[in-house]
């Protein structure tokens, strides 16, 4: 079945991968690292930068189900030409509708986004997986949590809830490092939860190589089946991240999170009740918190 959209043409690409023949695949590896190019290249143009024939592009469109790979481009080149695929061209695009006085229909895509989102994350989710994930970090030595850029804010989050109760988190990259600096010991019976969200961040990649390389489990939390960390990952929630505002929504990808720290939680030992207790307890007799007799 073909796509009318690139997210769903990369979808599709990354599930047929293994199937392919070494040709197609190398093609197809180019097409989801670069999906940008496809819509501002030839055919020709193309397949020299993967060091394909014009051809194989041709086998790959086919093989996913278009007449010709012109049918194939265009969806990438229809994405393009809408000017919502960078954010300087989105927040061009939001003052455009503030001068046009747009702000009510601007308020209702934000609303129509924020619950369409919502609603593919637990769709293409369900509970048997997100209990096999906090499984796994309940019964790991180390789960490091990697996030930057605007997913530090995320990762930080999970960090800062899941230490409450359990001892075996980590949040990276600490402060002047990068992150395969701070997996340079991960083995076998460690995990890194990773995410990043287009245009996915080298440093995140990079990261989760290194982790399978030395034997460990990845959980991935991206955007697409796609990106290059769902492709390495042993498990990955695919947090959708549509928004008609400049940046991605980050409020899937927030929701998973707080699932699954939920879940970790249920799944842990009684005596996380103990340490989240004595984690608060400690803040109060501190006075970090606001006393009722104040």
């Amino acid at each position: 079945m073909r796509h009318a959209n690139p997210e769903g043409i990369l979808t599709q690409i990354a599930d047929v991968y293994s199937d392919l023949s070494p040709r197609l695949r190398r093609a197809a590896e180019y097409v989801l690292d670069n999906p940008n190019d496809v819509g501002v290249n030839s055919m020709r143009q193309l397949a020299e930068r993967a060091e394909i024939t014009p051809n194989t592009l041709v086998r790959l469109a086919r093989a996913l189900g278009f007449e010709n790979y012109n049918e194939f481009r265009e969806p990438f080149v229809e994405t393009l030409r809408t000017g919502t695929t960078t954010y300087p061209d989105r927040a061009r695009w939001l003052q455009s509708l503030a001068q046009g006085g747009s702000h009510g229909d601007l308020y209702s895509q934000m609303a129509a986004a924020t619950l369409e989102n919502a609603e593919q994350l637990f769709a293409g989710t369900d509970a048997d997986q997100v209990k096999e994930v906090a499984d796994m970090i309940v019964a790991s030595r180390t789960t490091y949590v990697l996030g930057v850029g605007a997913a530090h804010s995320l990762s930080h989050m999970f960090w800062y809830l899941g230490r409450m109760a359990l001892d075996n988190l980590v949040h990276i990259p600490r402060q002047g490092n990068l992150p395969i600096d701070d997996i340079a010991r991960i083995g076998p019976e460690d995990i890194l939860l990773a995410m990043t969200f287009t245009p996915y961040r080298a440093d995140v990649v990079a990261a989760a190589k290194l982790a399978k390389r030395r034997g460990a489990k990845i959980v991935a939390i991206t955007d697409s089946r796609a990106s290059p960390l769902a492709m390495m990952a042993d498990r990955a929630f695919v947090a959708p991240t549509r928004s008609p505002h400049f940046f991605p929504s980050q409020l899937a990808a927030f929701t998973i999170l707080e699932t699954l720290i939920a879940f970790v939680i249920a799944d842990a030992g009684p005596d996380v009740i103990e340490n989240i207790e004595s984690f608060h307890a400690t803040r109060y007799d501190i006075g970090v918190y606001v006393s009722e007799d104040d």
